[in-house]
């Protein structure tokens, strides 16, 4: 159950990105249902270099090899999921154990859903399209580009985590992990149908000057082609109102999130919207999210330019403003057309620090160079001291963002930019995505009162809901995620790792008159993991997620030293 090198799925010969799609698959259904079913549940045990798991409503019992243990759960798992027949172990595919797990939750549940294994099917087949379009593929030349386009699996710990509405077809030319470029499509828009908030000066630098009784709408070519048939646009073309001037300038790249596109050139990000559901939800800007993350920008940038000074290396990407075209309030067009600049990296960056994103130096399956492994190898490989400086980095500001400030950071692994030096040790942290961060009501009464209502209420979360998300996404998703991936490098080290991560949140606590949230942390209390498999079996949006307990290392009383 230990491997002194990073884990590859291979994708060589003409059936292994089907072979490699189903195993996947079939590991992250079991990581979902042991997190949030079956290890809560009690039912499940390790034994003999296995993990078994019961599903106690449908009396089966089922098992998978074990290459490592994760004192967290978050094991590794090696060959396929098997299932107790009689005296003997059989083999498990990925859409008969979607199934098992279908039949268990509505059990559980009283709910049904129909959707559930389709969706796992897609997910499983995007999959399966990105490893066989990739097959021979070269990496973009940007490291930081082809980082973002390296997360062919996603999500280890959510049931669809590349879901996607449509035919591979549809999505083939604007997908990250194919390593799509592209033009936008571009609308000349009269001004009295724009709506548009904040600095807009780094998207017309890309996007290019327009006669001056127009604006320049940038568009996704996707999304176009979903709402070119909207009877509005047809109106307003035809009207003159706006001009259609087809596919045009630049490529862009998408990134991880698939909807936001990089232009390396001009280090330039737009947030688009899309009608496309990625994991769990339709993917478009709610009007008052535009509104929004323009107020959040101007409240967080001098923020965090305050943490920026007290711990050097942190910064946030500015979102200064949006453009949409607003049709007499028609609301598929307004949040559809809805685009979001966002500032580039390279104004932040140190001098030879070069930018990767998180999810792809943590990545269970590194498919890039900005893979952990990688990144110890260009040094001295010292695991413990990449691992301080990484933690150094990371946790002290989001953490002085909630106590101090009430401010609600979302820092998972696709939403934090880290910066390395040339050695491969961690020299910055920026974090992106303002559409998840959320602010306390008690910290930002005057800045809340000033903004709509419904502005306002989707802004703010209450001290418990704010804390289970800055948790969850700071140490389960991130930090835990990016220590699992040095783990699997060397297994002794996992609880000297963690006593790393303790010993970060004690100093920050011993600075911030010991926040009694973070006490509770430090005496071991179990860690909230968000439960995506509940979430997607509810079809509910990610804002109604709820949380399960993890077994928690941070604990004084446990083993922090090196095993041996």
């Amino acid at each position: 159950m230990t491997t002194g090198t990073a884990p590859h799925i291979t994708t060589a010969g003409a059936s292994a990105p089907g072979t490699a799609a189903d195993a996947v698959t079939a590991h992250t259904l079991l990581n979902c249902l042991i997190r949030e079913v079956s290890a809560p549940e009690h039912q499940v045990t390790v034994d003999d270099g296995h993990l078994l798991l019961r599903l106690p409503r449908r009396d089966i019992l089922l098992r998978s090899a074990l290459r490592r243990i994760s004192l967290i759960g978050a094991h590794r798992f090696q060959g396929p999921v098997q299932r107790l027949d009689g005296d003997a172990w059989v083999t498990v595919g990925w859409r008969e154990l979607a199934g098992y797990i279908q039949d268990e939750l509505e059990l559980r549940t009283g709910v049904a859903n129909e959707e559930f294994v389709a969706q796992v099917a897609d997910s499983r087949e995007t999959i399966r399209t990105a490893l066989e379009e990739r097959a021979g593929a070269t990496p973009h030349t940007d490291p930081y580009v082809a980082s973002e386009q390296s997360l062919v699996f996603g999500h280890r710990f959510h049931p669809t985590p590349k879901a996607r509405t449509g035919d591979p077809a549809d999505w083939l030319a604007y997908g990250p992990e194919t390593g799509a470029r592209f033009p936008l499509r571009y609308l000349a828009v009269r001004r009295h149908l724009v709506r548009e908030e904040g600095e807009l000066h780094e998207m017309d630098a890309l996007c290019g000057a327009a006669d001056p009784a127009f604006a320049v709408l940038p568009v996704h070519p996707w999304q176009y082609r979903m709402l070119q048939g909207h009877d509005r646009l047809r109106e307003a073309i035809a009207a003159g109102d706006v001009v259609d001037t087809g596919l045009s300038g630049p490529e862009l790249v998408p990134t991880a999130s698939v909807r936001t596109l990089y232009h390396p050139d001009t280090d330039t990000f737009l947030k688009f919207s899309l009608n496309v559901r990625l994991t769990n939800c339709v993917r478009t800007h709610a009007s008052y999210e535009l509104s929004g993350a323009v107020a959040l920008n101007r409240l967080l940038q001098p923020l965090f330019a305050g943490l920026a000074g007290r711990f050097p290396g942190c910064s946030l990407l500015a979102e200064p403003g949006y453009r949409t075209l607003d049709t007499a309030g028609d609301t598929a067009l307004l949040e559809g057309f809805a685009v979001i600049v966002r500032s580039g990296l390279r104004h932040q960056l140190r001098p030879g620090v070069t930018p990767l994103l998180a999810a792809a130096v943590a990545d269970e399956y590194p498919a890039g160079a900005a893979h952990v492994s990688h990144l110890l190898a260009r040094g001295d490989g010292d695991v413990l001291a990449w691992w301080d400086a990484y933690l150094r980095l990371l946790l002290p500001p989001v953490l002085a963002a909630y106590f101090e400030h009430g401010v609600v950071l979302e820092p998972h692994l696709q939403n934090v930019v880290v910066g390395v030096h040339p050695d491969g040790t961690p020299a910055q942290m920026l974090f992106r995505d303002l559409e998840g961060t959320k602010l306390l009501p008690g910290h930002h009464r005057r800045t809340l009162a000033d903004l709509p209502e419904d502005v306002r209420e989707p802004l703010t979360y209450d001290p418990e809901r704010g804390w289970n998300r800055v948790a969850y996404c700071l140490l389960v998703n991130h930090t835990a995620e990016v220590l699992g991936a040095l783990a699997d490098l060397d297994p002794t080290l996992e609880p000297a790792l963690w006593g790393l991560v303790r010993d970060h949140l004690d100093a920050y606590a011993r600075t911030a008159a010991e926040p009694p949230r973070l006490r509770a942390l430090l005496s071991g209390v179990p860690l909230p993991a968000k439960a995506n498999l509940l979430l997607r079996w509810a079809r509910k949006a990610d804002r109604h997620a709820a949380y399960v307990p993890l077994p928690s290392p941070l604990g004084a009383d446990f083993p922090h030293e090196v095993i041996r």
